[in-house]
């Protein structure tokens, strides 16, 4: 049954005091939860050139990061239980789907999560190799992760706080940078001749793909709607904040180095240290590889606080072992935070570089489910109190989703060509899907008893 204002209202005020995640704490790890500054951007530009890739900045947002932040903003105010997107799926679907849904965001956490850690040790080696040589680079990403894990122990108001002082940080360079490159750029004779110029290797599929990964995670907060106050009221504003903040981030630092008359072409991974190095000397350089450091820690913080929520929910629905409930005094889910963060560090020697197009197929597959989880839930329980609510009734619900699945749609003919492990992506993304229902009717049968839908 759906959680009413009042009581929903008595519970954030009740818990205040036991350390909730307030607005803007919530802002900035949601923010962490999608992006890490224009950290990631590079590609976009090296691949489409200035123009069209602030093109794909503004209108993605609209197709994509406006109907999911929608969605989520009315799931998780009806709906704010811990586990999130998890809940909200089986609510509707049953626990089969729940589980599916449980699983192709784990599986796709296993291609997403240990980046970060390994963003952190180059950025830090930029600063000194030596640090990061040899076995040293595989200690500093082991301690990212052992790090993480103590701080997340530490709850989630710990989390977000942390956020907003490392969102702070981690900007504070490219604020300069975009001074520095509006101020040269609008001095130039000619400042908006390299936002029409061509990349010589043009790739506006595989630029719109990273686009779209930049743009994606905006369900990721609700996994933690318990630890969150007055979730009713708070995440939808929440998630509204971040998508202004995200794209503001992504357009303005891109348009400046645009307007400052850098090649499009000199742009990919890493090109922002060299971009600083440009237009204001290697002081604000070094402030940009700082910064990269903490894109890596950050992210890799507040995601893992979403995603060891999900092991939690279905370990207190008994789909998963009980010990994984077990938490800390604050709240905090320690055995899934343990266990989650053993298999990120075992990830980390995986010889495998992070293919984009297999985190959208996971996750765009896991985003879709939400998708249709609000259409029936529209169906099954018109009178599920909703605080807020996507505009229109059921077909409002529906069109909400035709953007993100024409975009998904699009992912996965541009990954057609791409391979992993010897096999097409998508065909490895489809493995890894599959063994979803073969892992759920396995842990069914192992368990000699039905499952109650």
């Amino acid at each position: 049954m759906g959680v009413s204002r009042s009581s929903s209202a008595t519970l954030g005020r009740g818990r205040r005091r036991s350390g909730k995640l307030r607005l803007l704490p919530l802002i900035a790890a949601t923010y962490f939860m999608v992006a890490g500054g224009p950290y990631g951007l590079e590609d976009i530009i090296g691949k489409a050139g200035y123009g069209r890739a602030l093109a794909m900045l503004l209108v993605v947002p609209l197709l994509w990061s406006l109907p999911t932040s929608l969605m989520v903003g009315e799931l998780a105010s009806a709906l704010p239980e811990e586990g999130g997107y998890y809940c909200w799926v089986r609510r509707a679907l049953g626990r089969f789907w729940g589980f599916q849904e449980a699983w192709l965001s784990l599986a796709a956490s296993v291609f997403d999560m240990a980046i970060y850690p390994v963003i952190f040790v180059l950025y830090l080696g930029r600063i000194e190799p030596v640090w990061t040589a040899g076995i040293r680079g595989t200690l500093w990403a082991l301690a990212v992760v052992a790090a993480c894990a103590i701080w997340n122990l530490c709850g989630a108001r710990a989390v977000g706080d942390a956020s907003i002082g490392m969102f702070c940080l981690l900007l504070s360079p490219f604020v300069v940078l975009t001074a520095v490159g509006l101020w040269r750029g609008m001095g130039a004779p000619h400042p908006f001749a390299a936002m029409h110029g061509r990349v010589a290797e043009e790739d506006l599929a595989g630029a719109l793909s990273v686009a779209l990964w930049n743009y994606m995670g905006w369900d990721n907060a609700s996994t933690v709607a318990q630890e969150v106050d007055e979730p009713q009221r708070n995440y939808p504003r929440a998630v509204f904040w971040a998508v202004g903040l995200v794209a503001l981030t992504y357009v303005l630092p891109l348009a400046a180095v645009g307007l400052a008359g850098i090649p499009a072409d000199r742009f990919s991974t890493g090109a922002w240290t060299d971009a600083a190095a440009q237009l204001a000397g290697p002081w604000l350089a070094l402030c940009v590889v700082i910064g990269g450091t903490i894109n890596g820690f950050a992210m890799f913080n507040a995601l893992m606080m979403s995603y060891t929520r999900v092991p939690y929910a279905m370990a207190e629905e008994g789909i998963l072992p009980k010990a994984l409930a077990a938490t800390t005094s604050r709240g905090v889910p320690w055995v899934s935070v343990v266990l989650c963060s053993v298999a990120w560090a075992l990830a980390l020697r995986l010889s495998f570089e992070r293919l984009i197009s297999i985190d959208l197929v996971l996750y765009g597959a896991a985003l879709l489910l939400e998708f249709v989880a609000l259409v029936v839930l529209r169906v099954k329980e018109p009178t599920l109190v909703r605080p807020f609510k996507v505009p229109g009734e059921l077909w409002g619900a529906v069109g909400v989703g035709t953007g993100p699945a024409a975009l998904i749609a699009f992912a996965l003919w541009a990954a057609r060509g791409e391979r992993l492990a010897g096999l097409p992506a998508l065909a490895f993304a489809g493995i890894v899907a599959l063994a979803g229902p073969a892992i759920y009717y396995a842990a069914r049968i192992s368990r000699k008893r039905p499952a109650t839908e």
